[in-house]
């Protein structure tokens, strides 16, 4: 894969270079801070951008969501050595796709990367089929029922969108706050309904019991990078079956749709 790093420590810089380019990938960029990175993103094109905490001028947070903002496409792989309560939720919710802990063995972020890989191909692939219910579907299984998904993130919608079809459902509608979610489920009266907690305009808990009162049969997913227990028992009282984690990963998410839907 093409890599940059962010990350102003020299040492760091060195380790990560190194254990990148015996791992296979290819490190396009290399830079100290996030002043300008959205140039210099668009210059190099990578496919996975490395991303340190905390930098010189704006955070990694800070640069996680304009990442995604202007590039979905792009997976960004989160590091820190910052013991902030709630980051790694944090980072989850703004669409990191990896999560790394300093300090961290060579095999750890190795094997981060590929988990990344894998879930960034098969996204990929099945979103590429311009709409199709890919594998499963072209294979002869049965057309498990519509999927709707809310999620203020791109690079989220992206993945979930390729593993729920993956499954067997066909995703009608992708949307980015809970008012189009509502709408949405009226419209369409889905099977299954994804529901990010944390969204601008109406969040997910907000949105949930609308979503219910307009779409009743529609079975409701909530998705978070934060796993609260009176979140989810909240969650559960208003009527979602369900919660998937943040970041996605695809053995989760298809054993979780496979379970909700009967095997």
């Amino acid at each position: 894969m093409r890599i940059v790093i962010v990350e102003d420590n020299a040492s760091m810089r060195k380790v990560l270079v190194s254990v990148f380019a015996r791992a296979g990938h290819e490190v396009v960029g290399i830079f100290e801070d996030g002043d300008g990175l959205e140039e210099k993103i668009g210059q190099v094109a990578p496919e996975v951008v490395c991303l340190d905490y905390i930098l010189p001028g704006r955070d990694g947070l800070a640069l996680l969501k304009s990442i995604q903002s202007f590039a979905p496409q792009i997976d960004v792989l989160f590091m820190t050595g910052s013991e902030e309560a709630g980051l790694e939720e944090k980072a989850a919710d703004a669409g990191a796709s990896g999560f790394i802990r300093k300090p961290f063995s060579q095999n750890q972020i190795v094997e981060e990367l590929q988990v990344v890989e894998a879930t960034r191909r098969l996204a990929n692939q099945a979103n590429n089929t311009h709409g199709r219910v890919p594998k499963r579907a072209d294979a002869g299984a049965v057309l498990r029922g519509s999927a709707v998904i809310a999620d203020d993130n791109g690079s989220v919608r992206l993945v979930l969108k390729a593993l729920i079809q993956e499954s067997g459902l066909k995703v009608v509608q992708s949307v980015t706050n809970g008012a189009e979610a509502v709408q949405a489920a009226k419209n369409h009266q889905p099977s299954v309904i994804f529901l990010d907690i944390n969204m601008p305009v109406m969040g997910g808990m907000e949105a949930l019991p609308l979503i219910k009162a307009a779409s009743p049969q529609s079975a409701v997913v909530m998705v978070t990078g934060c796993v609260d227990k009176l979140q989810v028992t909240q969650a559960a009282g208003l009527g979602a079956v369900g919660y998937i984690i943040k970041p996605l990963r695809p053995a989760y998410v298809e054993n979780f749709i496979r379970k909700l839907l009967g095997g």
